[in-house]
């Protein structure tokens, strides 16, 4: 009898796991570690409090998609830094020219 609902749970896990549109994603929640370690990463930057507030919202359930959006939010921040920062550049040198 157990061997026959043995047989019948695996199959049930294979048809679940063999198909990847009926397999859902499993998250958890970020540990304390991870949580010092999102911190950690925000700590070299001036970022509002809702964003940080909404990385540890997110961790609570899903600790991965933290990370990701974490990473995503500091990635985007650096790029637009860097556009910045090449305007200005270019803003800088036309003005040094005109002085002459």
């Amino acid at each position: 009898m157990h061997l026959e609902r043995y047989k019948v749970y695996k199959t049930l896990i294979e048809d679940i796991f063999s198909d990847p549109e009926e397999a859902e994603e499993t998250t958890f929640p970020a540990t304390d570690q991870d949580l010092l370690i999102l911190t950690e990463k925000f700590l070299a930057f001036e970022i509002p409090s809702k964003v940080f507030l909404q990385a540890i919202a997110i961790a609570d359930y899903d600790g991965v998609a933290a990370f990701r959006y974490v990473d995503n939010y500091l990635t985007t921040r650096k790029n637009k830094n860097k556009r910045k920062h090449k305007k200005l550049l270019v803003l800088g040198a036309s003005t040094k020219f005109d002085h002459n």
